[in-house]
């Protein structure tokens, strides 16, 4: 195979992946705490044994999410909480593990067990939290659930769980399949008195979806660059075909 074929075909290849990363950004650009994953470009010197490289081949990797706040919106919901500046709400993942997340926008199930909307089990201070059928429900800035039982009065309000908050280092974290951060090292975070949260808000996906469009047109400009560059390898090789046939 000629070898600027295969350079420009390996920068088609990631530059379909870097489109697939935009894509799936745009998609989720009304996903409550969403974080946009970024994705980069660089170079791949090729190299033979000892000698240095004589070719370069693209290759596209996405470092990190862009941590961001996202934009916040009142819900008056009281069981919708967003957490102001850095932290995270720790959930249980399928596979049961802890996992962070930025989405509050949380759901009691027919259990009474708290879970997010997707249907993961949100952690508390001892577990699972678990929420009695009440006459009202809150979600204080440090996480503390509080009811109102039913048939009681405002002066029967009691403490019935805390949300687990943490505030691990960003530089630590990954981002699963799943949209869920996790610590690199697979130990979990302790939880952070520091993370504080507003009840009746949510936190918007931080995805701007103006320069995602921008990045996914762009990056399609690049795709068709390559494949011409293809071309022409391949329109190069039949031409020096046909001198070695004359020849």
């Amino acid at each position: 195979m000629d070898k600027a074929l295969f350079i420009a075909m390996t920068g088609a290849k990631h530059n379909m992946l870097a489109q697939a990363n935009r894509a799936n950004n745009l998609a989720n650009v009304s996903t409550t705490g969403f974080r946009a994953d970024f994705e980069q470009s660089r170079s791949m010197g090729v190299y033979y044994g000892d000698g240095l490289p004589t070719r370069a081949y693209a290759m596209t990797e996405s470092p990190r999410a862009d941590f961001t706040s996202g934009p916040m919106i009142e819900t008056n919901n009281p069981l919708d909480a967003a957490i102001q500046g850095n932290g995270f709400f720790v959930v249980q993942a399928p596979d049961g593990t802890e996992a962070y997340t930025r989405a509050g926008n949380f759901a009691v199930d027919a259990a009474g067990v708290l879970r997010t909307a997707n249907g993961l089990t949100v952690l508390g201070d001892g577990g699972p939290i678990n929420i009695p059928e009440n006459e009202k429900v809150q979600i204080g800035s440090d996480g503390t659930i509080s009811i109102i039982g039913q048939g009681q009065g405002p002066e029967a309000m009691v403490e019935v769980g805390r949300v687990r908050l943490v505030n691990p280092d960003i530089q630590l974290l990954e981002k699963g399949d799943d949209g869920l951060f996790r610590q690199r090292d697979g130990l979990n975070a302790l939880p952070a008195a520091e993370v504080t949260l507003r009840s009746g808000m949510l936190e918007g996906s931080n995805v701007n979806p103006i320069d995602e469009f921008t990045q996914i047109m762009s990056l399609a400009r690049q795709y068709e660059m390559q494949v011409k560059l293809m071309k022409t390898a391949d329109e190069n090789s039949a031409a020096s075909t046909q001198l070695l046939q004359m020849s």
